[in-house]
């Protein structure tokens, strides 16, 4: 909880097609018990998305404000917010509040039911995918079913931090850039990268604030910018073993 004394939420802003809006307009509804999960694909790519992670981060710690703490029966907590990352770890995401470690998750097969699984398993209710080309993958009835009833929206972003067709805009601060950065530094997954990633983020700055887009999208959608993988993994395909391979027990729409 190193951000509570850095941090507040004034300083972060919001737009919406070029009007100025809040976090809960961006998540309609939004609330401290909300699970944001951002899927990753793209060494240091979910930088793109820091803005969104560190106003989020700092609302749900302004809502606890009053309670948190170190000390004796005061309020230790994180928020419930997930890095998933596809195929292999491509960053620590420690500095930026995603702890404990397990929040750091690691889907091992590029399989659209698994990656799907992994959200499902984490509750999640707002979905942040990197904008990828949609495909038409397949999943267990029961795991859309499940994504279906408790996503309650989702947004494409970019690992450059600007996504095309955009219509939302964070502007973040020098303190929510220093931790993106002291992560990056932290992360050995990126040891050959750092260089560019710096440039790339120092190409977001405008007036000295980092200025990161986004594009609102339906969560029918988001699950289409998994993964461009349409194949099953060993997994999957166990699963598609014992249900004999009956077609009916498998979808590609939500």
């Amino acid at each position: 909880m190193h951000t509570i004394e850095t941090l507040k939420s004034k300083d972060f802003d919001f737009e919406i097609n070029g009007q100025k809006a809040s976090l809960k307009e961006i998540f309609p509804g939004f609330n401290e018990n909300d699970r944001i999960g951002i899927v990753t694909r793209t060494p240091g790519g979910s930088m793109g998305a820091n803005a969104l992670i560190m106003s989020a981060l700092t609302w749900f710690y302004d809502f606890f404000r009053p309670e948190l703490g170190d000390d004796p029966g005061k309020l230790r907590i994180y928020p419930d917010y997930f890095v998933l990352h596809v195929g292999k770890r491509y960053m620590n995401h420690t500095m930026i509040d995603v702890w404990p470690p397990h929040k750091d998750v690691v889907v091992e097969e590029d399989d659209p039911e698994q990656i799907l699984e992994a959200i499902n398993d984490r509750g999640i209710t707002r979905l942040v995918v990197e904008d990828i080309p949609p495909t038409s993958p397949t999943f267990l009835r029961e795991t859309v079913s499940s994504a279906k009833r408790r996503i309650v929206s989702a947004l494409a972003y970019s690992s450059t931090g600007r996504v095309d067709q955009a219509d939302v805009t964070i502007k973040g601060c020098a303190e929510s850039e220093k931790n993106v950065m002291a992560t990056m530094h932290m992360s050995e997954e990126l040891s050959d990268m750092k260089d560019q990633l710096q440039k790339n983020r120092d190409a977001l700055l405008v007036d000295d604030r980092p200025v990161e887009t986004y594009r609102r999208i339906d969560p029918a959608d988001a699950i289409k910018k998994l993964t461009p993988s349409t194949e099953f993994g060993s997994a999957t395909r166990s699963y598609l073993d014992v249900l004999g391979n009956n077609p009916k027990f498998l979808t590609t729409s939500w």
